[in-house]
């Protein structure tokens, strides 16, 4: 599959600091997302993704919103959430923003959907944590149904049923392309193989080839469903630098302070310079020189037969400028790279 193979970047729009460590507004770090989206259009990546997210370190809660803005500054790439929170939103309504940024982007615009690794828009929306699953399951089967575009009859157990439903606008191609998110489990997997999408993992600890098995149950279910071939894609964090020493500092600083704060919500230990050191050399960060982040992205793709790659560029309050640099060498430098280690 490399050689569809398309390369992305993603961000959850972290609150950023300026380069005196203080926090910025919320609404400049939004500004801020979408002048890095233009210029990862411009300096060639394939594919930009926003995350939703509904607590006060990131600035992102409707993603759609931010990428018809990137949408009407580009031309090229493609545009896309990495997360949207099912479980959490309407179906309907998710289709239809999706399908106006669609037109606004002249058919670029994707969803990845997924169940949410925080769950801070359950009770935000009035949707009990107990029915976790349940959600996610339904609204995804309904999602899958308007793709076709055309009317749909439907019940579930979470909301009203539909009966011979239409959404509008329809997109140019017919549907709308819809991945999802997938942690890891082989239920999720196997639920994404039988509705005919495409899989997007996340990889945010530990070694990428341990995912092996995870991608051949995707493609063995796939074709015990009757699909024809699906894609397989990677989510994972990372970032760039002129050097190796300089990412790791630059990143571990604010990386550190983001990671401890969750852990401490979830019961994590500390993040330490060791775990984080171990984590680049065998683990799921891609972080170092364009040489370095290249050779380890070209290695996840093989490993695992992938179509896409998307890395996290921003962790924590990393400043813009930062952030600007590390996509400029993605665009200039990585993405080139990758290719040709691959064609090699």
């Amino acid at each position: 599959m490399t050689a569809e193979l398309e390369l992305g970047l993603d961000t959850f729009g972290d609150r950023t600091v300026d380069a005196d460590g203080t926090p910025q507004p919320y609404a400049q770090v939004i500004r801020d997302v979408v002048e890095q989206g233009v210029l990862a259009d411009r300096v060639g990546v394939d594919y930009f993704g926003l995350g939703e997210h509904h607590r006060d370190d990131f600035a992102l809660s409707a993603p759609d919103v931010a990428l018809a803005a990137i949408a009407a500054q580009t031309q090229r790439i493609k545009l896309g959430t990495s997360v949207t929170v099912l479980s959490s939103d309407d179906p309907v309504r998710v289709y239809e923003r999706f399908a106006t940024l669609d037109a606004v982007a002249d058919g670029r615009a994707e969803i990845t959907v997924g169940r949410g690794s925080f769950t801070e828009s359950f009770p935000l929306f009035g949707f009990d944590l107990a029915d976790y699953e349940a959600l996610f399951e339904d609204k995804l089967d309904l999602l899958a149904a308007l793709r076709s575009e055309g009317p749909v009859t439907w019940s579930g157990s979470v909301r009203p049923p539909l009966d011979g439903a239409r959404v509008f606008p329809t997109t140019q191609a017919g549907a709308l392309p819809v991945w999802v998110g997938v942690g890891g489990s082989p239920e999720s997997v196997v639920r994404t193989a039988r509705y005919g999408l495409p899989m997007m993992l996340a990889i945010i600890g530990g070694a990428p080839q341990r995912f092996r098995p995870h991608v051949d149950l995707f493609h063995q279910a796939t074709a015990q469903y009757g699909h024809a071939p699906l894609a397989v894609g990677v989510h994972a964090p990372g970032f760039v630098g002129e050097t190796d020493a300089q990412a790791r500092d630059q990143l571990f600083e604010h990386m550190k302070v983001s990671r401890d704060r969750i852990g401490r919500e979830r019961g994590w230990p500390p993040l330490t310079r060791e775990a984080f050191d171990h984590d680049i050399e065998h683990g799921a960060l891609h972080v170092g020189s364009p040489d370095t982040v290249a050779a380890k992205i070209a290695d996840t793709v093989r490993t695992l037969g992938l179509t896409r790659f998307d890395l996290k560029y921003a962790v924590g309050a990393m400043p813009h400028e930062q952030l600007l640099h590390t996509i400029e060498l993605c665009g200039t430098e990585v993405v080139p790279r990758v290719r040709k280690l691959l064609a090699g």
